[in-house]
């Protein structure tokens, strides 16, 4: 430690004045900077409490401001509030009131088309119950048909011979009215029957007087000579028939052209197609045909089938005609649901326009419930959108409110 002292005094003593000189200058230009930089602390800090007292008052007279701003924008909002309540209400009303219309008028339209329906609806049960009645009838007349044809099939049930015979084959096979017996022409004749054709054609003529006690001749004849003249007698008696019935019964626009020569019997009508052919040309060429009681009912069958087809075209024009008149009703019918449904689609479309209109107001309040305000700019929505803003500036000039419209 000695030794250490000892040996700064010598390197003090070393050192020369001028040395010595400039150190102490160094040190004293070391304590005025320190001076200096003190007393420039202390004046920033002056200056920074003065700036910060000068910054409070100026915040305390701006949120003066501001809350005078608020003030003032609470009452406008109140205001505001006010008059969409009033408009709201006028709104509920002309709503109220315009759905009360509508619900009157679709009422009313209901009503209308409910009666108009129960009206088709009546026509149509008339309309369905003339086509049952004439489907009843053609029913009947299928069930005739079906009885003619049993009839026709029991052979037990008609008369042996001639008149009785062809009587029976003609009421078993035709409907009353169809046909007649003994009935007097314009000449005076009257033959065996006639038949009604149909569609105002001239009635047919059918002949029973079959000379049977010729050809009855001819079975008893007890030789091959008695035999070959009764044979001659039953052609001369069948010719003089045959042309008596050509000049009685065929008459011009009275008579149909051809007339019936009814035998009574299939065997004699085979034996005279076979051993007598010249009379059967020769009826052919007077036009009278030689029909047998198979022939006769064939015969009458299709008479009787023609007379049913007209009866039928008859019903079945009925039918269309009644069908023409349901499909006009059920044209109308239709026709006056698609304007119900017409009437329903603008009622929803009304209804649709309301809902959006109350949904756009919704939106509205609901964003001028969220504006937030700013000192010295505009107003904030609390959600960024893209659509056109409209400024408005409150009387003091720095507030400015933005009103969002959204459709």
């Amino acid at each position: 430690m000695t030794v250490n002292s000892d040996s700064l005094t010598v390197s003090l003593a070393s050192i020369s004045p001028a040395m010595l000189a400039l150190a102490g200058g160094v040190l004293l230009a070391l304590g005025l900077l320190v001076i200096i930089l003190l007393l420039r602390g202390a004046s920033l800090r002056r200056e920074q409490a003065e700036e910060a007292s000068f910054r409070a008052g100026e915040n305390e007279a701006r949120m003066a401001e501001l809350l005078k701003i608020q003030a003032e924008m609470q009452g406008r909002i109140a205001a505001m509030t006010e008059v969409f309540g009033a408009r709201q209400s006028e709104l509920n009303q002309a709503i109220g009131q315009r759905l009360d219309g509508m619900s009157q008028r679709v009422n009313s339209t209901i009503t209308e088309q409910t009666k108009s329906t129960h009206e088709n609806l009546q026509r149509l049960q008339e309309r369905l119950a003339v086509i049952d009645a004439a489907q009843n009838n053609i029913q009947t007349l299928a069930r005739d048909v079906v009885g003619l044809q049993a009839i026709l099939s029991n052979k037990q049930t008609r008369g042996a011979f001639g008149q009785s015979r062809m009587e029976t084959i003609v009421a078993d096979g035709l409907p009353m009215g169809a046909y007649a017996f003994q009935q007097t022409l314009s000449n005076g004749s009257r033959p065996d029957c006639t038949i009604r054709m149909p569609n105002g054609a001239p009635p047919l003529v059918i002949d029973a007087k079959f000379p049977l006690e010729a050809w009855n001749a001819i079975r008893d004849a007890g030789s091959p000579e008695a035999g070959k003249i009764a044979g001659q007698q039953f052609r001369r008696d069948l010719e003089v028939h045959i042309r008596d019935i050509a000049e009685k019964y065929l008459i011009q626009g009275e008579t149909q052209e051809t007339a019936f020569l009814f035998v009574p019997s299939e065997s004699i009508f085979a034996e005279i197609h076979e051993n007598f052919e010249a009379l059967v040309q020769k009826a052919h060429r007077a036009r009278i045909v030689i029909v047998s009681p198979s022939l006769l009912m064939l015969s009458i069958q299709v008479i009787q089938a023609v007379l049913k087809d007209q009866r039928m075209r008859a019903q079945a024009h009925l039918i269309q005609g009644e069908v023409a008149i349901l499909m006009d009703d059920l044209g109308r019918l239709d026709e006056r649901v698609r304007k119900l449904q017409g009437h329903f689609a603008m009622a929803q479309k009304d209804i649709d326009m309301v809902v959006t209109s109350a949904d756009k107001l919704t939106r509205r309040g609901a964003k001028i419930e969220a504006l937030e305000f700013e000192a010295g700019g505009e107003a904030k929505p609390a959600r960024d959108s893209e659509a056109a803003a409209k400024s408005v500036e409150s009387r003091t000039g720095l507030l400015k409110l933005r009103v969002v419209d959204e459709e």
